[in-house]
């Protein structure tokens, strides 16, 4: 059973069940492992294994788990030197290690804690107690992901979702982005309760689509309404199945308007410098104004002239610092 399940790592998909608590077992006995994860199965986590302290760090660098239950001592590679190559991936240095020993001596604890442990249990271990350890570390882990990702969200309009469309957390610049996605949030004061739990439908079944699809981290969900384009897209999950959405909204038409006043030129020039600045090229800038190359062009000379400026980044560097005033 246990070889079965070693070898089952290297086909398990990034995404796992997004609702259980995965946990990678290292340990070079099969019994242990067997023992373990029969306990862990039937408590409803979801266990990969590994036998020696290798296999776990090529196990960790395919699928992150929520904890891990590492024995101290192992042929080659031990469980001490394992946790300490695992906690200098900046990626994963927040897995929570209870190591499984039978080294009760003070310095071997110690060693366990120096190198980013954060608890210990002794064998021969008792399953009940390890389950317990293992509910009490995740739920703690869990809190501080979502303690540092909210604190890092402030100052942006933020939501965290599941696949679902349940929101699990925004913060006010987002709830006011959301209702404009939303009719039944528009103007209703009200709307605090069903509709503030849940994304728009719009959003939600775009998030749905974005993970099915393979989760591309590029992907940005776009629209545009009278001139202000909406923006959306995923840079993480504070937790398994949860996703970290961000709302941008941009004001085309206000922004060509203070530049078009800041620098005194037309309004279709200071179409051209907006999308400049924005890194588009001139056959970008034609399209989506909708005019020839050569009238970009033409543009661009005026522009140059009244910015005195020689370069395209030099009057792209002008727009971005006017529009951070």
């Amino acid at each position: 059973m246990v070889e079965e399940s070693v070898d089952r790592i290297d086909s398990i998909p990034i995404g796992l069940p997004g609702d259980r608590t995965v946990v990678l077992i290292v340990d070079d006995t099969p019994d242990n492992l067997a023992l373990l994860s029969d306990a862990l199965h039937s408590t409803g986590y979801t266990v990969l294994v590994a036998l020696d302290g290798e296999s776990a760090l090529k196990c960790v660098a395919r699928v992150t788990p929520d904890i891990v239950l590492m024995d101290a001592m192992m042929p080659g590679m031990d469980g001490f030197e394992t946790c300490r190559l695992l906690k200098l991936d900046r990626n994963r240095a927040h897995l929570p290690v209870i190591f499984m020993t039978a080294l009760t001596e003070s310095e071997h604890v110690v060693q366990g804690f120096r190198v980013g442990g954060i608890d210990y249990v002794t064998k021969p271990v008792k399953p009940t107690e390890v389950c317990a350890r293992i509910a009490a570390h995740v739920q703690r882990a869990r809190a501080q992901q979502y303690m540092d990702a909210v604190a890092g969200l402030e100052t942006r309009a933020a939501v965290i979702a599941t696949v679902d469309g349940t929101i699990r957390w925004q913060n006010t610049q987002a709830t006011a982005q959301l209702s404009r996605y939303d009719d039944a949030r528009t103007g209703n004061d009200d709307a605090d309760d069903a509709s503030l739990s849940r994304l728009p439908d719009q959003l939600h079944l775009w998030l749905a689509s974005w993970v099915k699809s393979g989760r591309d981290t590029h992907t940005v969900h776009e629209t545009n309404v009278n001139g202000v384009r909406r923006t959306v897209r995923v840079t993480g999950s504070p937790v398994r199945g949860e996703w970290v959405m961000i709302l941008e909204e941009f004001d085309d038409v206000a922004r060509t308007a203070s530049l078009a006043a800041q620098f005194g030129i037309t309004s279709r020039e200071a179409d051209v410098l907006l999308w400049l600045s924005r890194g588009k090229t001139n056959r970008d800038i034609g399209d989506i104004l909708d005019m020839a190359p050569r009238t970009v062009n033409k543009h661009l000379e005026h522009l140059f002239r009244k910015l005195h400026v020689e370069t395209r980044s030099a009057a792209a560097a002008l727009a971005i610092k006017a529009e951070q005033r």
